[in-house]
């Protein structure tokens, strides 16, 4: 007996109910019953994307969720229209789509604090290596990331479900036809005029710049109309326009302090993994975490402590290469993979014309980063990786600090003088894995097995591995006539991640902001200087091979510089790509640190104060022109890069 009849109990029920049954009436009420729960697992989804890339409390931009909404539904209803195999398998696949982007979108955000581009997908050769060991992974990525998954399995079982309740397209009567096809017709016509409103709108620039920076849909279309279509169209490029804006962007050096007083020693620049300038001086549970280098401080050195990197989306690789070339990186791929046929004049090439010899060392393999291509082109004659070194002690990654400077020593004391050795320190690489046998540090029990114990641990060992290196330089007879440059890369203690945020604030005593984590240590140790000096101007990465230049009295030999002198800085101005966005910048004039807001405005970012890592009030006038010009900086660096400028000026 029928649920509707045993409750009526009358004739005209019973009539009624076997026309529902005639019409398809329980069907009905059957796909129904199941289908719509579909819509509840897609609005989950969607909630804990935004939340997973920490863009909830953007939420009051109302087209972003509106959106997101109308895409996915429109999405499942549209390919609902047709029935049988084929329009479930392009469902899926869509569907998969959508599902694999979103969980890499939360993944790539929980670390750089942006959304993935398709300029990434030419780096998974890079990431693969990296991910060899599922520890990084773990201690890079946060696991709720996972969650934008648990709506996968649900909704395409719902969608099977509705297309055994629907009935073919072409099957329906014109009577059910006509409102089909009109009602989907509707849909349709609403996403596109709302895509292109809220994507493409010239009359409504500021709502098209937010939901361009945030909405998921809009954000990946224009990601490929600027990056895939945007490159196909590209044109010429003026010089003389390129030069006379770097004129007016690129901070100035006057002056001639410390000129030449390096000139003709060795250089050794050492580029040191995840080193955070807070280590720097600093005591745990009663312990220097950096003695080696807090010694080094005291005597013959210069210590700059406003440093910042300045890295892409190449992270290590673009430290480098900026440090080298005093070039900035880009948002757009690591450099060394897109530029690798560029000619290029930084440190290597201006070195190797003075007469230098110049070599590369790392303890991992040569491909990674595409450094054994790179570095060809870079100037170097010579790079000793995995390959060619001993693995003799292995801890993490690859060959240990100590045994990488070890070998080298060994083997630059059998090179020519002068000489200029790049070399990469490895152990202290996320996860920041260390043998025990050579862990020096004492944990507190509570540290002990965390991301932040582990990095105190192997930020020791690195440390004790530059107090080997100088001894190594003393006993081959190369320290006196060496001068030794010591910076981070980037950031060991990433604040997107909340536990190493909080663990970091309480360490501090103070909230662990951009301020901080973006600081590194740029350290310049040259025997017989005579002096120690702390020098607070604001610097970067790309601020490194000019003030080496200065100190060796060598001309880089071509324009396009867009680093400075720090040594003689007019000003202090860094700009900023990576982890906290492109129109972020760090200026000394205003003891200023500025983060863009995930929106791409000004009005919607965040400001601090360098000298006690305070909260300051966003001064929207002041901080637009400001972030125009790191945004300039940026874009007028990559024009040079794409149309390999400096080959006009230099030839190898």
């Amino acid at each position: 007996m029928d649920f509707i009849e045993a409750c009526d109990g009358g004739g005209k029920a019973v009539i009624l109910v076997h026309h529902w049954k005639r019409k398809g009436g329980f069907a009905l009420i059957k796909y129904l019953r199941h289908f719509w729960l579909a819509y509840p697992f897609l609005a989950l989804k969607i909630f804990i994307y935004y939340w997973q890339t920490d863009r909830l409390d953007m939420m009051n931009v109302y087209e972003v969720p509106v959106l997101t909404v109308l895409f996915l539904f429109g999405l499942f209803e549209l390919c609902s229209v047709g029935r049988g195999k084929a329009s479930r398998w392009i469902f899926y696949i869509i569907y998969t789509l959508i599902t694999v982007l979103m969980f890499a979108d939360a993944a790539y955000s929980s670390y750089f604090g942006k959304y993935i581009s398709v300029n990434q997908i030419y780096q998974i050769s890079s990431f693969g290596q990296i991910a060899g060991d599922g520890n990084v992974i773990g201690a890079a990525v946060s696991p709720g990331c996972l969650l934008t998954l648990i709506d996968y399995p649900f909704v395409l079982y719902f969608y099977r479900l509705r297309q055994k309740a629907g009935e073919k397209l072409f099957a329906m009567s014109m009577r059910k036809f006509v409102p089909y096809v009109l009602a989907h017709g509707l849909l349709l016509v609403i996403m596109i005029c709302a895509w292109f409103y809220y994507g493409f709108n010239p009359y409504n620039l500021r709502s098209v710049q937010k939901v361009n920076h945030i909405e998921f849909f809009t954000y990946h279309t224009n990601d490929i109309l600027v990056n895939v279509v945007g490159k196909i169209q590209r044109g010429e490029v003026d010089r003389e326009a390129i030069l006379n804006t770097m004129e007016e962007i690129v901070p100035k050096s006057s002056g001639d302090d410390y000129k030449g007083v390096a000139e003709g020693k060795n250089l050794i620049l050492i580029q040191t993994e995840s080193f955070n300038d807070f280590v720097i001086g600093a005591e745990y549970n009663g312990q220097e975490l950096t003695p080696n280098l807090n010694a080094l401080l005291k005597e013959d050195t210069l210590y700059f402590n406003h440093f910042y990197s300045t890295t892409g989306v190449g992270n290590t690789s673009d430290a480098e290469f900026a440090a080298l070339n005093g070039l900035y990186p880009n948002d757009e791929r690591e450099c060394y993979r897109l530029y690798v046929d560029n000619t290029f004049q930084g440190l290597p090439w201006i070195l190797r014309d003075a007469g230098y010899g110049a070599y590369a060392f790392h303890g991992y393999v040569k491909t990674f980063w595409n450094r054994d291509e790179a570095y060809k082109t870079q100037g170097f004659e010579h790079f000793y990786s995995q390959e060619e070194l001993k693995m003799t002690e292995i801890s993490g990654f690859g060959l240990t600090d100590k045994e990488m400077f070890r070998q080298a020593v060994d083997i630059l004391k059998k090179k020519e003088q002068p000489f200029f050795s790049f070399m990469i320190t490895l152990t202290n690489h996320i996860p920041y894995e260390l043998d025990p046998s050579l862990a020096t540090l004492e944990l507190k029990d509570s540290d002990k097995g965390s991301t932040f114990g582990n990095y105190l641990q192997t930020i020791r060992y690195t440390d004790e591995a530059f107090g080997d290196l100088i001894q190594y330089l003393k006993d081959a007879g190369l320290y006196d006539n060496t001068m030794i440059v010591i910076y981070g890369d980037h950031q060991g203690m990433n604040m997107e991640t909340p536990a190493v945020k909080s663990k970091m604030s309480q360490f501090l005593g103070r909230e662990y902001n951009y301020d901080e984590m973006l600081k590194v240590p740029l350290i310049i140790h040259i025997p017989g200087l005579g002096e120690a000096k702390t020098i607070g101007t604001v610097g970067g990465e790309v601020d490194i091979m000019p003030t080496i230049a200065n100190l060796m009295n060598v001309d880089p030999g071509q324009p396009f510089v867009f680093g400075h002198d720090l040594l003689n800085a007019d000003e202090g101005f860094v700009a900023q790509i990576s982890y906290i966005g492109k129109g972020s910048f760090i200026a000394g004039d205003n003891n200023m640190i500025f983060g863009i807001g995930k929106d791409g405005t000004v009005e919607s970012g965040s400001a601090w104060n360098l000298l006690n890592g305070q909260r300051m009030n966003v001064n929207v006038g002041l901080c637009q022109q400001y972030s125009d010009r790191a945004t300039e900086l940026i874009d007028t660096c990559k024009e040079v890069l794409d149309y390999n400028l400096i080959a006009d000026y230099v030839t190898h």
